[in-house]
């Protein structure tokens, strides 16, 4: 067994690698970047090297420079996670001349597979089903569009050597054609040094469902059951859940059976994932392998009990597979959620910056429930704009999808970010979602429910109560510490006001409020009372406690004149006012927002990569305007109304922060 190996990566996936390795008695070597001085994976490590300025391209993914960290260390493997090094056969080449062993599979099975071109090819060649396209490289935007039309609208513009959702694009006519070939070139370039584009047809309506296959350098071979990613917004998956809630056991069987079929006709070893796409009848095909470890990877080793890097580690030693294929069973149900640096509110842009507040719930590992939280980040560390805008990876497991389901919830629930754009909230509101909890789900779930953004969740009249009696709970908790700073005596909590009215998303509640031996008694005028049992106390930020007999977990802020309250989705501003207060504040006028619809405003910090209009142009709905790089990702601004350009304040190179004005109309 290898006494020291080098992680070829960053970020949550490093810190994994480490996990499993300081398990098994190896000591671990860490690269970074400039920009991750002072990250947890170089903290974790046993020894960590400095390997080039914050870009990627000038670090990261450098052959020469991680060839050198690992003559400077003597490493005698490395593992590549996922992304950057992970799925280049030049990477792997230059490991083998060294006599470093590479964990992960061969070269020639990454040329094989890792490329998307020649995969659909060798799976046709296998007779695997595969989706219609065209195989051939793309010369240029005109060809591309020629192609479309041949394949037939709408299809999928993806680039030969993507993954993780980058340089992928869908088309629906010859102009987004055209378009996302040229973004999808670019990104492909950007985060992977190599451009080539193929083109597949887009099959409406379909689930995303992929098989985990280990394999040995012994002829061994065997499928780790499927992960269903169907929830995806741009092509990146969101929510991973392990086993699907579509498939039945004859379509596991012949998906895995086909996915080792494909793994051992190029002599594949090590952990790999066939990624296929499933229709409402279950037929299935081919999309590409990933010939590396996933990032959902998690929920395969909750309901499988696997540990996939130790695996890896020991397929790349030289040892059999430990396990056949009836060893692998299923057991329970395991759910990830992809907590993401982005701002839901702002159509999901990537957010930058200091992690002012990063409190993740407990790992537990029980026999009725597991949380699990795979993070690369700590409080007081920051998110850079220079990689993938990832946080962590939570994720739970319960014997059954509705427990996993329920856990996760609370998890969400408990789960502190501030400083940042965050998607919790979404993820949230999806948990909830009656269509998630069906499993009644395809590709499209995030387009077809958000059609027009994530704009938080508006709370039921239920929920509505629930946080009143909460935040009423809060108030009467915060009035007798009030009564005790001041020194005065009992007499004076008698004397305390009772009587409030609490305005909850623009709802108004009249409740009484009683402290009683049994906890927080809110009475409602209009009928029914709630009874609050919990030890808040002022300065926690997380509410725990029983409301009407059920727990509830809701974040906290304390504020002039109430409290903000963010539960399952909802992020909202409760006010508790006493009863002439709150007459009062009904007459005040409603503060209006300034007008920004003759403003182009920049919604994330980034690059402008290009302007595509000139002062004094004529621009029309939906026409674009410039282009913005944040996090390897190419976000093209368009206009939302029909006007005249009148000023550009930035052009190409210039970098911009959130809402500063790129440019304005007449």
């Amino acid at each position: 067994m290898f006494k020291k190996i080098l992680i070829a990566n960053r970020g949550e996936i490093a810190c994994r690698v480490i996990k499993t390795a300081r398990k098994m008695g190896i000591s671990t070597v860490a690269v970074y970047s400039e920009a991750d001085a002072n990250a947890l994976h170089v903290r974790m490590a046993d020894e960590a090297v400095l390997i080039g300025p914050p870009p990627a391209n000038q670090s990261y993914i450098v052959i020469d420079k991680i060839m050198q960290a690992i003559r400077d260390t003597g490493a005698e493997a490395v593992h590549p996670g996922y992304g950057f090094l992970s799925e280049n056969p030049k990477f792997a080449e230059a490991l083998a001349a060294e006599g470093v062993a590479f964990i992960g599979p061969p070269k020639g099975a990454i040329e094989a597979m890792g490329d998307k071109i020649t995969s659909k090819k060798l799976a046709a060649e296998a007779g695997v089903s595969t989706v219609p396209g065209y195989m051939g490289l793309i010369e240029d935007a005109d060809e591309a569009v020629k192609i479309s039309q041949q394949v037939g609208y709408p299809v999928m513009i993806k680039a030969s050597a993507g993954g993780g959702g980058k340089g992928m694009r869908i088309a629906w006519n010859d102009d987004e054609a055209r378009e996302g070939f040229q973004s999808s070139k670019n990104e492909a370039a950007s985060s992977f040094g190599d451009d080539r584009i193929f083109i597949e047809k887009f099959v409406t309506q379909p689930r995303h469902i992929e098989i985990q296959v280990l394999a040995d350098s012994h002829g061994n071979c065997i499928y780790l059951n499927e992960r269903e990613c169907s929830i995806q917004r741009r092509n990146q998956k969101v929510i991973e859940e392990a086993p699907s809630p579509f498939l039945d056991e004859a379509t596991r069987e012949a998906m895995g059976e086909q996915s080792c079929a494909l793994a051992q006709a190029v002599d594949y070893t090590s952990a790999g994932t066939v990624e296929f796409i499933v229709d409402g009848d279950k037929n299935f095909y081919f999309l590409e392998m990933n010939t590396r470890l996933q990032v959902e990877h998690p929920v395969t080793e909750l309901i499988t009990g696997v540990d996939l890097v130790e695996q890896m580690i020991r397929v790349a030693a030289g040892e059999k597979l430990g396990l056949t294929q009836s060893d692998v069973g299923i057991n329970g149900w395991a759910i990830e959620n992809r907590l993401y640096a982005e701002d839901p509110y702002r159509n999901f842009l990537p957010s930058i910056g200091r992690l002012t507040r990063y409190r993740p719930p407990a790992e537990v590992h029980l026999d009725s429930h597991a949380v699990r939280n795979d993070t690369g980040v700590f409080e007081g560390g920051e998110i850079s704009m220079y990689y993938d805008p990832m946080i962590a990876k939570l994720c739970t497991w319960a014997p059954s999808r509705g427990e996993a389901i329920e856990a996760m919830r609370d998890a969400l629930d408990g789960f502190e970010v501030e400083g940042i754009g965050h998607n919790l909230p979404f993820l949230a509101a999806v948990m909830d979602h009656p269509r998630f909890e069906s499993g009644e789900i395809t590709t499209a779930f995030i387009a077809e429910e958000y059609p027009d953004g994530f704009e938080g969740v508006h709370p039921d009249d239920v929920t509505r109560r629930r946080l009143a009696a909460v935040a009423g709970h809060i108030k009467l908790v915060m009035e007798a510490r009030e009564v005790r700073i001041s020194g005065a005596m009992a007499h004076h909590s008698r004397s305390m006001a009772k009587d409030w009215v609490v305005t909850v998303d623009k709802s108004d509640f009249n409740v009484h409020l009683e402290q009683t031996d049994f906890g927080t008694e809110v009475s409602f005028s209009d009928d029914g009372m709630l009874v609050v049992v919990s030890d808040w106390t002022p300065g926690q930020s997380l509410f725990s406690g029983m409301v009407d007999g059920e727990n509830m977990i809701v974040k906290t802020d304390l504020m002039r004149g109430g409290v903000r309250l963010r539960y399952r989705g909802t992020d909202i501003r409760t006010v508790v006012r006493s009863p002439r207060v709150a007459e009062l504040a009904s007459r005040m006028p409603e503060k209006v927002a300034p007008d920004t619809s003759k403003l182009l405003l920049c919604p994330m910090p980034g690059l402008i990569v290009k302007v595509d209009v000139a002062v004094g142009d004529e621009v029309q709905e939906g026409q674009a305007l410039c282009t913005v790089e944040a996090m390897k990702m190419e976000n093209i601004l368009r206009a939302e109304r029909k006007g005249v350009v009148s000023k550009i304040n930035a052009e190409a190179g210039d970098s911009m922060g959130v809402d500063d004005v790129i440019m304005e109309f007449e």
